[in-house]
């Protein structure tokens, strides 16, 4: 089963942010795909563990996924930029938002 990690900013407006991953989110699994999104498995944890704990942790999640979903803005954001990087050494499917309907 293929299982895609949703990847793009947090930081900045949080809200908006967390919102378009959870968009995306429900997009992917309407259409009968299995999806996490940290975004949503985090939100509003701001503070109580240093930020390089929650990119550990979103990088061991990703490390057993099969595919990357990279968001609009992905491109401002270090942690998905870190993301897309152990995508490619995991040789994963890397798809982006841009190159997909919204």
């Amino acid at each position: 089963m293929d299982i895609v990690f949703i990847s793009g900013p947090y930081r900045g407006d949080i809200k908006a942010n967390i919102e378009h991953a959870r968009q995306a989110a429900i997009r992917l699994w309407s259409r009968g795909e299995v999806v996490i999104c940290p975004h949503l498995n985090t939100a509003y944890f701001d503070g109580i563990a240093p930020d390089e704990h929650f990119l550990r942790g979103d990088l061991e999640i990703l490390s057993r996924c099969n595919s990357i979903y990279m968001l609009k803005g992905w491109t401002q954001s270090e942690g998905a930029q870190d993301e897309l990087k152990l995508a490619w050494d995991l040789n994963l499917n890397v798809r982006y938002e841009l190159l997909e309907e919204v």
